[in-house]
């Protein structure tokens, strides 16, 4: 089995009201057998945070460990958290990591599956997979950060 998450979070000021999206897709023999969208909102939060709170959310859906699972963001600080910061971060206890609560947590879940994450660039109109996915998921961020904005 794969699967493969797209995330994306918005945030209407930074601090401000945020939210946030992911897109599971699970895949059986390149067969999507299931697909679900997770999404929420928070009130006062930053778009940075609402970027990981969207990849944390996705993950805590997978029951299974040691799943293939494959993630795309647009997020370089989400990206470049998890394959180039991350060892850093754990040697020095996430001492003076910003959102360190948000980098724990995510850490916990990612070390339960086997992960590749990879950065996808933002708003492209090129009709693929990725930019489809990740479009919808920016859309989604944007309404639920919104339904704060309303209320």
């Amino acid at each position: 089995m794969k699967i493969i998450i797209y995330t994306d979070g918005s945030c209407l000021g930074n601090p401000g009201p945020g939210g946030y999206c992911a897109i599971l897709k699970a895949f059986k023999d390149n067969t999507l057998i299931k697909e679900k969208i997770i999404k929420g909102a928070q009130a006062n939060t930053t778009n940075n945070q609402m970027e990981l709170k969207a990849l944390v959310e996705a993950l805590k859906h997978i029951k299974k460990p040691n799943q293939h699972i494959i993630i795309y963001t647009d997020s370089k600080y989400v990206a470049d958290g998890i394959n180039k910061w991350l060892k850093n971060w754990i040697a020095k206890d996430f001492a003076g990591v910003k959102n360190s609560d948000l980098w724990k947590e995510l850490y916990k879940l990612l070390k339960l599956q086997n992960v590749e994450v990879n950065w996808v660039k933002a708003h492209q109109n090129d009709k693929t997979e990725n930019s489809n996915n990740n479009n919808l998921c920016d859309k989604i961020a944007k309404e639920e950060a919104m339904k704060i904005l309303l209320k």
